[in-house]
């Protein structure tokens, strides 16, 4: 036990291991940190809500369509809808294909490891065979690259995974609000356990997937495949977009020469927990995206937060990805606590050395991240 601690206190963040084995999370407990990630997770909320229906929208009605004009419209359009969106009036479903390409391409879980499998070539064989059947253009295209359909397949099932690990988030943000109006939420650790219990609940949901082609319908992810919310949905993307991510064109050179990016992509270090908020103001960068979304549904409690601060609304967007990147650390907190080898709390030995190791191997990972800066 004591050798434990010795090796606890002298990781550099040491402080961020005795936190959580105390019950505490990685962002400090304030009532002006409780205030912000509510308010923020409120509207992300909201937000999440939009990208779930479109991602799955555009899986379900939009299959293998070559050019989908209209995908971001939900099967209704109108004058009104086009006009808004040429104006640029609407919610940026660009970042949801974003997150959702960054999780295909940095893969990871049983989803990643489904779709290389021989039934899923099976079942996507049989629903390619039928939609391409009298189609002058996709039945060339599919003699030329026979991998390509099969691939676009593979995308349309992150866009139908992605979108319903987002149904549930957005759920469990949402009520989230509901319980800090009431008052029942004062806290960081209960932000936490909110979340950890809403994570918990949706664990073992199914992850499937089927579309219906020429009135006939196609299972591309049965439920016997066995795929689940948290280990091949919720897991993956904390991952892929938490930690890993994709660097932003013209914040670094992809020039292989200049050797700015890591070739190995587990090292990569360009996801929400370490991006500089800085940039994220400004156009070209994909999150911003997401903070333009958001700041249509701040609450006035924290729109008014920002309102009193220097610039007041100004900067808003760097000031909303500061405080989304709170309210990340509230939800990766929850992420740990739920996938440690053991309860936190433990008076086992050997629990207790298992968990040690396996919160140092996490906090290595943070050193580069924002996580000082969130917590001063």
């Amino acid at each position: 036990m004591k050798n434990t601690i010795l090796k606890c206190n002298n990781h550099p963040l040491s402080v961020y291991i005795n936190r959580l084995k105390s019950g505490q999370a990685l962002l400090k407990d304030t009532p002006e940190n409780v205030l912000e990630v509510v308010g923020i997770l409120k509207s992300y909320g909201i937000v999440l809500d939009a990208y779930s229906k479109n991602l799955i929208y555009i899986a379900e009605h939009q299959f293998l369509e070559l050019f989908p004009f209209f995908k971001y419209f939900n099967g209704k359009i109108s004058l009104g809808k086009l006009l808004k969106f040429w104006w640029h009036d609407r919610i940026n479903y660009e970042y949801a294909e974003y997150c959702m390409r960054g999780m295909l391409w940095h893969g990871g879980g049983g989803l990643d490891k489904y779709l290389d499998s021989p039934e899923f070539q099976q079942l996507a064989k049989a629903v390619i065979d039928a939609k391409i059947t009298g189609n002058l253009m996709l039945m060339p295209l599919n003699q030329l690259f026979p991998e390509f359909l099969p691939d676009m397949v593979r995308q349309q099932a992150y866009y139908s995974a992605l979108g319903q690990f987002w149904r549930v988030m957005s759920d469990i943000f949402m009520t989230l609000s509901d319980k800090y109006d009431q008052g029942k939420i004062t806290s960081i650790p209960q932000v936490v356990n909110h979340i950890l219990s809403g994570l918990v609940a949706a664990a073992n949901l199914p992850i499937t997937y089927a579309v219906n082609v020429k009135s006939k319908h196609y299972e591309i992810i049965p439920e016997s495949v066995g795929l689940t919310f948290l280990i091949d949905t919720a897991v993956p993307y904390v991952e892929a977009i938490f930690f890993r991510g994709t660097p932003f064109l013209g914040t670094v050179s992809y020039n292989a020469q200049a050797q700015q990016i890591d070739h190995e992509q587990s090292r990569f270090t360009y996801g929400a927990l370490y991006a500089d908020p800085l940039p994220i103001g400004g156009a070209g960068i994909p999150p911003t995206l997401l903070m333009q979304d958001m700041r249509h549904f701040l609450p006035d409690y924290l729109l008014e937060v920002y309102q009193k601060t220097n610039r007041g609304t100004d900067n808003l967007r760097v000031k909303i990805c500061q405080t989304f990147q709170k309210s990340m650390f509230c939800v990766t907190t929850a992420a740990l606590l739920g996938l440690a080898p053991h309860p936190l709390d433990t008076e086992n030995p050997e629990e207790q050395a298992a968990n040690q190791a396996y919160l140092e191997a996490w906090m290595d990972r943070f050193l580069t991240s924002q996580i000082q800066e969130v917590n001063s």
